[in-house]
């Protein structure tokens, strides 16, 4: 329920030249105006869902104090409602008097209504020094003064009031939905094998849980140390619920989410990524096998060459390989889960380490077939140009071709023999040009 604002401001004058008849009733008429408005703010203040919560709640803290406090302030402003009434009474009955008030009517109305004529007792209620000011048995006002005070008592209260309603409205409804979501979390957690002690998703859900427990209880029993009041703000409550630990847990409870969000893909496409992690070791291992025969032919081919050695089988990926495939036989898929993606990753590189072997150990007989084809190809060349038949040529490519095609075969001694016989192909070749111009063929 709303509650109606500040109490209209009186702006009385000093005592002083007595009010006519016109003047008095003017201020009888405002005050009567202000009397209804200030009712109608203490009523809505009294009937206000947060101040009725404030009474039946066990408080603690900053709220309890506070709200000591107000209670004070709340009594002291009936008090002092009273008081006003009484006076705006007593000058009610003084007008009354007459139709045509004499001066001494008109004086007693002038002192009523202008001068300090309201008394407060403080003696029942026995304010907090801190409401009213050093504690006095009574205190004398003009009724000015009386809605001055009455209006820094309502701002206070209405505060303190509003706040507490404010915090109370927002953050409990907020964590027992996200205490729902959590529930459903942890139920999905549970089914994936993330629990406390197994898995730090579910020792963070544990932590959660008793957090926001704790958080439920400490905003239900104390909400104003959960407010943060607006910044050069001076209305009744102004400032927002501070939400910075309920933020912290979503954010946490968000984080667990994605995690198990992450172990449930694992178990819909374990078998496929167990097949092809399979398929990856398998390769490996015969790209492995392949360098070891490669390196076999290369020692017995080549000579005068270092050949790397090849590792052997990538035995310890096998075996863990074996311990996933447990895992899902057991549906431990907190434990699948990072145990596929490191393997994913060293598979990869076991795959790609066979290959670099296999170039390495194959890299002479690349070199010989290089070298053989260079030799080929120059004679396919020499041939084009009518010189196949030269003696020096078929001695060098012979020598040549005898060691290139012959084991063991030291390539650097056959690279030579080579570029011997591609050294007299080229003279040749510009001899020939120089003697004379070619038809398209390359013949004379």
């Amino acid at each position: 329920m709303g509650v109606a604002g500040p109490f209209p401001s009186y702006a009385a004058r000093p005592p002083g030249p007595v009010m006519d008849r016109d003047e008095a009733d003017r201020a009888l008429a405002r005050l009567g105006a202000e009397h209804e408005a200030i009712e109608t703010s203490l009523l809505a203040l009294q009937d206000h869902a947060g101040r009725r919560l404030l009474e039946g709640a066990d408080l603690t803290g900053v709220t309890k104090e506070r709200w000591s406090a107000t209670e004070q302030s709340i009594t002291l402003l009936w008090s002092y409602f009273d008081a006003y009434a009484g006076v705006l009474n007593e000058a009610r009955e003084v007008r009354a008097r007459r139709r045509h008030p004499n001066r001494d009517d008109l004086a007693a109305l002038t002192e009523l209504l202008r001068g300090e004529g309201v008394t407060v007792a403080h003696a029942a209620a026995r304010p907090d020094p801190s409401v009213t000011g050093p504690a006095k048995l009574s205190e004398r006002f003009t009724l000015a003064e009386l809605v001055n005070r009455m209006n820094e008592l309502y701002a206070r209260s209405l505060d303190m009031v509003v706040a507490s309603d404010s915090v109370w409205s927002a953050m409990p409804a907020r964590i027992d939905l996200l205490a729902a979501e959590l529930r459903r979390t942890r139920s999905l957690a549970h089914s994936v094998g993330v629990r406390p002690g197994e898995h730090p998703a579910g020792d963070d859900l544990e932590a959660i849980t008793q957090e926001l427990t704790t958080l439920r209880v400490q905003v239900i029993s104390d909400p104003l140390a959960f407010w943060l009041p607006g910044p050069g703000s001076s209305a009744p409550g102004g400032g927002r619920p501070d939400t910075t630990r309920y933020d912290r847990a979503a954010r946490a409870l968000d984080d667990v989410r994605r995690e198990i969000e992450a172990v449930l893909a694992v178990r819909q496409d374990a078998e496929q990524r167990l097949v092809q992690l399979r398929d990856v070791l398998s390769r490996a291992d015969r790209t492995l096998t392949e360098a070891r025969s490669a390196r076999g032919e290369v020692l017995a081919k080549i000579a005068a060459s270092e050949v790397p050695a090849v590792n052997g089988p990538p035995t310890a990926l096998q075996e863990r390989l074996a311990a996933a495939s447990e895992y899902r036989r057991h549906a431990q898929w907190h434990r699948l889960s990072p145990l596929l993606e490191a393997l994913e990753r060293q598979a990869e590189q076991e795959l790609l380490r066979a290959r670099e072997q296999l170039t390495a150990v194959t890299a002479p007989l690349a070199v010989r077939a290089e070298l053989r084809g260079r030799l080929d190809a120059y004679k396919a060349k020499v041939a084009r140009h009518g010189l196949a038949e030269d003696p020096v040529l078929i001695e060098r490519y012979d020598a040549a071709r005898r060691m290139l095609w012959s084991a063991p075969c030291d390539l650097r001694v056959a690279g030579q023999a080579v570029q011997r016989y591609q050294d007299a192909a080229l003279e040749l070749l510009g001899q020939r040009r120089a003697s004379g111009p070619e038809d398209g063929r390359g013949r004379p």
